[in-house]
């Protein structure tokens, strides 16, 4: 459910395999497998593992001739639409869409003939795949970052209508537009000039953001700053890690700008001496009994007496700790006062009642 909390640029709506993207649309999360791709059971199992926690859509790299074989299984295995990631070789996305793909995804930066992009578009149409036109910094074409000075905004705005163009064309217009750099602000930037231009969905993204919480602090800032600007239809966190990892931090983002309702929003205190339990154990392991439910939870676990109450109240169910006792609220009103040694497992089936 989306929050009208920010105004959403306008774009023009597609369908990709069952789910729609643009317009209306709530905005999706979408990751990319990390197996190798020949590896069908792996793969299989890594999309199902996504699927099960909320990702819509799944990119799937096709880095050699062998794994073309194997495309027409991943796509009938998968419960989710897949999208495969073609680079250098334009010939795999003729393969992928006789796959039976819901798209490919095309890097104007290593895919320059226009022959070949004709021929997809011709197919893509014929088959209702979309095509995603894919940017990214670190593959621009020389002679774009020469004309532009550099990896600017400009340049990879460029970069997509080079193959915008050509599509366009091809009077094909099922398309999907990435612009992602390691660089923030030039990913901002260069969304934002977009969107100016198109009214194309915008899959967007912080490439390459890094690994741990480094990767994650950069991925939510980058994100945030489009989000907010009203941009993005779509939304991968790229980590150096898990793919179940992307799609719960991109539902996370989500939620804390108000543009999404899911799952259990935790609300937990810093800590300071006047908490009297183990409070950072309690929480972990009340997250991990949690983190997996669907339905929209505001969860308070407060550790003492100054701001617990209050926050306990506030939350759809809360525990507020004090010396030796716990308080459950629900709802804003007070229904058990009990020992602190039974708490979390009275909170996790009050919730569990709820759900």
């Amino acid at each position: 459910m989306c929050s009208n909390r920010l105004a959403r640029h306008n774009t023009r709506k597609l369908l990709i395999g069952d789910v729609g993207i643009g317009g209306d649309a709530p905005i999706i999360v979408e990751t990319m497998t990390k197996t190798p791709t020949i590896d069908v059971e792996a793969t299989l199992a890594q999309i199902k593992s996504v699927a099960d926690i909320g990702c819509k859509l799944v990119r799937v790299a096709v880095p050699d001739k062998d794994t073309l074989s194997v495309l027409p299984e991943v796509v009938a295995g998968s419960p989710i639409p897949v999208v495969f990631d073609i680079q250098f070789i334009p010939e795999y996305a003729i393969s992928a869409i006789e796959a039976g793909a819901s798209g490919v995804r095309l890097n104007p930066g290593n895919i320059r003939d226009i022959g070949a992009v004709r021929e997809i578009a011709q197919l893509a149409k014929e088959r209702c795949v979309h095509i995603r036109v894919g940017v990214n910094a670190g593959s621009l074409a020389n002679e774009i970052k020469n004309r532009f000075g550099g990896i600017t905004p400009e340049a990879m705005v460029y970069s997509a209508e080079t193959h915008i163009g050509i599509l366009e064309e091809e009077n094909f217009s099922n398309i999907v537009v990435s612009l992602k750099a390691y660089d923030i602000h030039i990913t901002l930037s260069a969304n934002r000039l977009f969107s100016e231009r198109y009214d194309y969905p915008l899959h967007i993204g912080i490439t390459e953001a890094g690994y741990g919480s480094e990767g994650v602090v950069r991925s939510s800032v980058g994100l945030a700053l489009i989000l907010n600007s009203g941009i993005g239809n779509s939304i991968r966190v790229s980590l150096t890690g898990e793919p179940e990892d992307e799609i719960r931090i991109g539902y996370s983002i989500l939620c804390s700008l108000g543009l999404m309702k899911r799952g259990i929003e935790f609300v937990s205190c810093p800590m300071c001496a006047r908490c009297r339990v183990d409070y950072l154990s309690i929480v972990r392991d009340a997250y991990s009994m949690l983190r997996n439910i669907d339905k929209p939870l505001r969860v308070a676990i407060m550790g003492c007496e100054v701001n617990g109450p209050g926050e306990a109240r506030e939350a759809d169910i809360g525990l507020a700790f004090g010396k030796g006792k716990a308080v459950l609220f629900i709802k804003g009103e007070v229904v058990e006062s009990m020992d602190k040694d039974i708490a979390i497992s009275t909170l996790i089936e009050r919730i569990k009642d709820m759900v």
